[in-house]
């Protein structure tokens, strides 16, 4: 078998995770669990040569430098400027263009976390074997609860390794996440695709046609940097942004998703990053980082960089002392921290 060709996407600036994540050293280049950053694991994830060829990364100029310095010395790994922050249609359609068209395409954010390494190369076998069918195909995440953040997949006709998509979901309300879990024909949509990359840019055609030319003329007036790729500027700046599932996926006759259930989170805000560390948890289900005072509390995190942080008779609530910013939340709140002013600073 041909190696499958990871591309990863370092897009997004991680703002519900204020104060930590910053414009400058935003989400995917933090150790939030570990000593190594999401972006780290995402590289080790498919750093067997046996089966991935080395990895395209997709990036904005700002966090170029990020990248080279956390890539390290991996042997030909090509970086990909995006002149502009176009959404991940446009991000994905470049790294397919500088494939070629029978390569196997392995599509993944670079600030997710996955616990079970192996679950997640067996989907993406599956995966590229689906691809190299000409089928479109989304990881179908693994359900454990009624999530209402996540868009979802409902299943259809079964495949080899998989299962055609039947219906994409938008986020629901609590009442139809509920109704999907226990139905058991719906995953989430977690982001993670495979393609062929010749067949991609043919669906990008059919489905969005000015942007795929847009990529095409980007990618044609591009030019080399070392290990650098930087599209045509003008061109790129032509395109209108837009998500590979409302330009392709949710268009295409070709969908298809196969189940991973591989300990799965997008660490999307402060309340997900507490259920990734739960391993961490005491007794009270509280996980702490820095000089962490507690007394009669249950559910939190906290985190401090320095400050000493005091806890007395709180439930379910998150503190967060970085960079000389406080955050308290309460982990229902989380979802609403990238609205907060800070937020928006570098």
């Amino acid at each position: 078998m041909s190696a499958i060709h990871p591309v990863i996407l370092c897009g997004g600036s991680g703002t519900r995770l204020w104060p930590m994540s910053r414009q400058a050293l935003p989400k995917p280049f933090l150790p939030l669990l570990g000593e190594e950053t999401l972006f780290e694991q995402a590289l080790r994830r498919v750093a067997d040569g046996a089966h991935f060829a080395p990895p395209i990364i997709v990036a904005g100029a700002a966090h170029a430098e990020l990248v080279t310095a956390q890539l390290g010395n991996r042997s030909g790994a090509r970086l990909v400027i995006e002149p502009a922050a176009k959404n991940t249609a446009p991000a994905i359609a470049l790294a397919a263009a500088l494939l070629p068209e029978d390569a196997v395409m392995l599509v993944c954010p670079s600030d997710h976390h996955v616990a079970d390494h192996e679950a997640f190369r067996a989907a993406a076998f599956a995966a590229a074997a689906l691809a190299r069918e000409d089928w479109l195909v989304s990881f179908g995440i693994a359900a454990d609860r009624p999530e209402t953040g996540y868009g979802y997949l409902r299943r259809g006709e079964p495949l080899p390794g998989g299962y055609a998509i039947r219906q994409f979901v938008e986020k629901p309300d609590l009442a139809r996440a509920e109704s999907y879990l226990a139905s058991g024909d719906y995953s989430w949509n977690g982001g993670i695709f495979a393609f062929r990359a010749g067949h991609l840019l043919a669906e990008l055609a059919a489905h969005r046609p000015a942007m795929a030319e847009a990529v095409r003329a980007a990618v044609a007036g591009g030019r080399e940097d070392g290990a650098r790729f930087h599209p045509a500027a003008e061109s790129f700046a032509a395109i209108a942004g837009e998500s590979i599932d409302y330009a392709v996926m949710e268009n295409t006759a070709r969908a298809a998703m196969v189940p991973a259930d591989m300990g799965w989170s997008d660490i999307g805000n402060w309340a997900a990053l507490a259920e990734a560390l739960a391993g961490d948890a005491d007794g009270e289900g509280n996980v702490v980082r820095g000089p962490v005072d507690l007394s009669g509390a249950r559910d939190v995190l906290a985190i401090t960089d320095g400050p000493r942080v005091s806890v007395v008779g709180l439930e379910g609530v998150c503190v967060i002392v970085s960079g000389g910013e406080v955050l308290v939340t309460t982990r229902e709140g989380a979802q609403a921290v990238g609205k907060l002013p800070g937020a928006a600073t570098p």
